[in-house]
C-alpha cells in the first residue's frame, strides 16, 4: 500500500468539483475539519451539497462556505447558531432537509456498509414523513429512509500513519468515523502523522481502507459554539 500524505490541503481539496456532496464530520464546532473547509472556501467550489450534523458558525466551520454561498443544499439535523443559514434559507438561497440526528448517522453510516436503505420508526406521523415509504413490521409503522454516500468526505481525526490509519480524540469521535466510511474519497486531516506500526491496532477507530488523502493541520482553534457560564 502507498503512503497516503498529501502536502497541502489545497491539494487535497483541489479536485472536489462544482455539485459534489461532501460528508462532513464534526458534532457542534468540536472536531470539524477546518483546515480543509478553509482549503474549500479559497477554491471557490460552488453549488456543494453538504451533510454535517450543523452548519458551524457565521466566522467558522461550515458557516465560511455558507458566507461565500457555495452550499447549494444542507443536510443537517441541527441548525441553530448560524445567522447566514437563517437568512439564506428564508431567502431561498439555501435548500434544506432537516434529518433527526440518530436518522443522519444511520444514512450515513449505511452508506458506509454498502445499505442502500433501511427502516426505521423516527419520525412517523411527522411532516419528516412526507412523501416516504411507510411500512408497517410486528404492528409498528416505520419510515423508509434511503442512505448517504458522498462524492468527498472530510474528517478530523488526531493521529495518523502514513497509510491513513486514523485515531480520534474524545468528542471528535462522533461523525468522524461513519463520515470516514461514507465517502467515495475520503480526506482525513489530524494533528499528527507517525510511521507505519506505531498505532496499537487496538486504539484504531477507522481503518485505513476507508481514507484515501491524509494532511496534517497545526494551530487548531478551540471554539466554543455557544458558551454559557455561571452568574
Amino acid at each position: 500500500m502507498k503512503e497516503k500524505v498529501w502536502e497541502t490541503f489545497e491539494q487535497a481539496v483541489a479536485d472536489i468539483h462544482d455539485g459534489a456532496t461532501l460528508i462532513v464530520g464534526g458534532f457542534g464546532l468540536s472536531g470539524i475539519p477546518e483546515k480543509s473547509i478553509e482549503a474549500l472556501r479559497n477554491k471557490g467550489t460552488k453549488n456543494l451539497t453538504i451533510v454535517s450534523n450543523n452548519c458551524g458558525v457565521d466566522d467558522f466551520g461550515l458557516g465560511l462556505l455558507l458566507a461565500s454561498k457555495q452550499i447549494k443544499k444542507m443536510i443537517a439535523s441541527y441548525v441553530g447558531e448560524n445567522k447566514i443559514f437563517e437568512q439564506q434559507f428564508l431567502n431561498g438561497e439555501l435548500e434544506v432537509e432537516l434529518t433527526p440526528q440518530g436518522t443522519l448517522a444511520e444514512r450515513i453510516r449505511a452508506g458506509g456498509a454498502g445499505i442502500p436503505a433501511f427502516y426505521t420508526a423516527t419520525g412517523v406521523g411527522t411532516p419528516i414523513a412526507e412523501g416516504k415509504e411507510v411500512r408497517t413490521f410486528d404492528g409498528k409503522e416505520y419510515l423508509l429512509e434511503r442512505a448517504i454516500v458522498g462524492d468527498f468526505a472530510l474528517v478530523k481525526a488526531w493521529k495518523a500513519d502514513k497509510l491513513g490509519n486514523l485515531v480520534y480524540r474524545k468528542t471528535a469521535r462522533n461523525f468522524n468515523p461513519i463520515a470516514a466510511m461514507s465517502g467515495k474519497i475520503t480526506i482525513a486531516e489530524v494533528e499528527e502523522i507517525v510511521e507505519v506500526g506505531e498505532l496499537d491496532p487496538d486504539e484504531i477507530h477507522t481503518p485505513s481502507v476507508y481514507v484515501q488523502r491524509v494532511v496534517l493541520g497545526n494551530n487548531y482553534k478551540k471554539r466554543i459554539e455557544r458558551l454559557t457560564i455561571k452568574e
